[in-house]
């Protein structure tokens, strides 16, 4: 999932907020490394989350985008550099968003974001790369289920 400063040039599944980024979703296995330089190419990062309202919007697009009711990880900006330890204290649990050049990524998340499908790695000694794991077939009436994975 990238986050775009404007629409990409190429039709992708796109949606944008109303004074903010865009975001655009593309169907592709391969690496974080992959991923980020896949948004690189369309002018933009990958997706950050600052709060519920762009949860929401990514989490809409992301449910539209998806193919099948199979649970899908979607990499997202989210990394903890070698030098940083896991933190059950915080939300990204020592994880933080990758800045998107002009320092639009949050420093800073909701407790409400911090649900992961699994609990990371302690660990203080490797980098790690984080996805957004959507779980498409929830509760009837719900939303999708979702969380971040390690």
């Amino acid at each position: 999932a990238c986050a775009l400063g404007r629409p990409p040039p190429q039709r992708a599944a796109l949606r944008c907020q109303a004074a903010g980024p865009c975001f655009s979703v593309h169907l592709t296995n391969g690496t974080y490394a992959e991923a980020s330089g896949d948004c690189g190419r369309r002018r933009g990062n990958l997706a950050w989350v600052s709060g519920e309202p762009e949860l929401r919007l990514l989490l809409g697009l992301l449910a539209e985008t998806a193919a099948g009711p199979a649970p899908s990880l979607f990499w997202v900006g989210l990394k903890r550099s070698a030098s940083a330890c896991t933190s059950e204290e915080q939300p990204l649990r020592g994880f933080s968003w990758e800045s998107a050049g002009d320092g639009a990524a949050p420093r800073e998340v909701p407790a409400a974001l911090g649900r992961w499908v699994t609990e990371p790695l302690r660990s203080c000694l490797t980098t790690r790369c984080a996805g957004l794991h959507l779980e498409p077939a929830a509760a009837a009436g719900g939303g999708p289920s979702w969380g971040w994975k390690e």
